[in-house]
């Protein structure tokens, strides 16, 4: 049988090709967040709020527990653990001196930072309190709470200022208003967004998201605010009576968390479906889009938009910190550019010279060796101490760190003690350097308790002399408090709403005060 071939036409198989990705100065802006570090914590990661100051420390609120982490080694620097049952949305004041947290406990907490002890306990909540934060003049707590209602406490007397119970659900979420620190903005489970008034004690607007609120925040004008649940994003225009002005609806699972970035300029959203999404607020569109391993709960960006740090359900905080910061005024100048495929190499050899390596000061060879002794004494030298305090204290701080100051100071010669003496004797009254002059007394006072009346002549009237400068101060702190009290009742009578500012500046000395106590209960 004959074999019989039939022709036929070839099919031309196209290669499929992915479709040209284009490239914006947002997405090269955002893609120098470096790749992320994850940080595995014990339970889900409720709140993660950024320290207004520098260093840029972030808190992270997860299980009975507050984590205070270094964004650049990412190490845990403090952990707040005064809690008997879950704590919420822990977040720092303005000066990064204190942090306020709600619990399960129905109490809201106000801790000192740096002794992480317990400064304030406001009792009067019946249900788990999931957000807290502080007013606009920082005197001020604001607390909301599945109890259905909104308080305002007063830091100074530890008193409920204003309450308001207007929602019919769970509220998770608030905001302080920018330019006020009257106004209160809330969000509930019962799908409603309320503004209060607390001089009138009156709500002054209501807005019906349409869903569960997870998430709010007022634009720094103060006269437009946005919220967050379900997939969408509205933005409302209070001076309008609640104008709804735009609508984004880019997630389909639930948004749990609003942040502003970029100056102020760039809005970005955190949501379950796995995604963080950045939006440009003058056109609400989605200018870059960052994608996670599972489900986030909390994010929150530091200053300058250097670090992200994003808390997942599964307890993951991922840290991403910029590889090269830069604002993004700078990356639109076109000062990031990318190069070139072919670079002409320059044809003539270049001789480099041998540089001369850049010998450090003696004080942190001696520190690198763990020579403490050494490296205090260094800096206790009149060149240094005089003209450049800040370096001594810079030691002194290092040591108190690492809890290695009275190793240091146990081995001084009399000399050096001497000289230690009149540094602390000299900075005492420098308020920058007060909290830490304080510590290193107090670790001398330990050192020497017994030794002292072993002291030279000179060490002896030294030592003396630092005594009676310290009770000075604290007599001063006494008669500032006292001058505070009557210019308070002076303000509180004439109805001036205003003293809550100058309050503020006189807040700072009392810490100082209790510490300065302590040295002559010490001593």
């Amino acid at each position: 049988m004959a074999h019989i071939s039939y022709p036929f036409k070839r099919i031309n198989k196209a290669v499929y090709q992915k479709p040209a990705s284009v490239l914006t100065e947002d997405a090269i802006y955002w893609k120098k967040l470096g790749l992320p570090v994850l940080v595995k914590e014990f339970g889900a990661i409720d709140y993660i709020d950024f320290c207004p100051v520098e260093p840029y420390y972030f808190a992270a609120t997860c299980s009975v527990r507050i984590q205070i982490y270094d964004p650049i080694t990412k190490v845990v620097t403090k952990n707040i653990s005064k809690f008997a049952k879950a704590a919420y949305g822990g977040s720092f004041r303005r000066d990064g001196r204190l942090l306020v947290a709600g619990s399960e406990e129905s109490a809201v907490k106000l801790f000192d930072v740096q002794s992480k002890n317990v400064l304030r306990v406001f009792n009067g909540h019946t249900g788990p309190v999931h957000r807290t934060f502080f007013s606009r003049d920082q005197v001020k707590v604001l607390s909301f709470s599945d109890d259905k209602s909104v308080c305002m406490w007063d830091i100074a007397t530890e008193e409920k200022i204003a309450s308001f119970s207007e929602h019919t659900d769970y509220i998770r979420t608030g905001a302080p208003s920018p330019i006020s620190p009257d106004i209160i903005l809330s969000g509930s489970y019962d799908h409603t967004v309320k503004l209060y008034d607390c001089r009138s004690n009156e709500t002054i607007l209501t807005v019906n998201h349409g869903c569960p609120v997870e998430s709010t925040l007022f634009l720094p004008s103060g006269g437009i605010f946005i919220s967050a649940g379900g997939t969408d994003i509205k933005v409302w225009d209070i001076f309008n009576g609640g104008k709804l002005l735009a609508n984004i609806s880019q997630h389909h699972k639930t948004i749990t968390t609003l942040k502003l970035a970029s100056n102020n300029s760039r809005l970005m959203s955190a949501s379950l479906d796995r995604h963080v999404k950045i939006y440009d607020l003058t056109t609400f569109k989605v200018v870059h889009n960052i994608d996670f391993p599972n489900a986030v709960l909390s994010m929150s960006i530091s200053e300058n938009d250097d670090v992200l740090a994003v808390g997942m359900i599964d307890g993951v905080i991922s840290i991403r910190k910029r590889v090269q910061p830069a604002s993004l005024s700078e990356e639109k100048k076109g000062l990031f550019k990318f190069a070139p495929d072919h670079v002409e190499t320059a044809t003539v050899d270049m001789v480099v010279t041998k540089q001369k390596p850049i010998k450090g000061p003696d004080f942190e060879k001696f520190l690198r060796k763990m020579d403490f002794t050494k490296a205090l004494s260094a800096v206790l030298k009149p060149y240094v101490a005089v003209k450049f305090p800040e370096k001594t204290i810079a030691l002194i701080q290092e040591m108190l760190r690492r809890k290695v100051l009275h190793i240091a100071i146990s081995g001084l010669l009399e000399k050096d003690i001497g000289m230690l003496l009149k540094f602390l004797r000299r900075n005492l009254g420098e308020t920058r350097f007060t909290r830490i002059i304080i510590d290193a007394a107090n670790v001398f006072i330990d050192v020497f308790e017994d030794k002292i009346k072993l002291f030279s002549e000179q060490n002896l009237c030294l030592y003396t002399s630092l005594q009676e400068d310290i009770k000075e101060e604290i007599d001063v702190c006494k008669r500032v408090s006292e001058l505070e009290g009557a210019i308070g009742l002076l303000f509180s009578g004439a109805q001036v709403s205003t003293h809550l500012d100058t309050l503020e500046i006189n807040d700072n000395l009392l810490p100082s005060s209790k510490a300065l106590k302590d040295i002559v209960i010490d001593v």
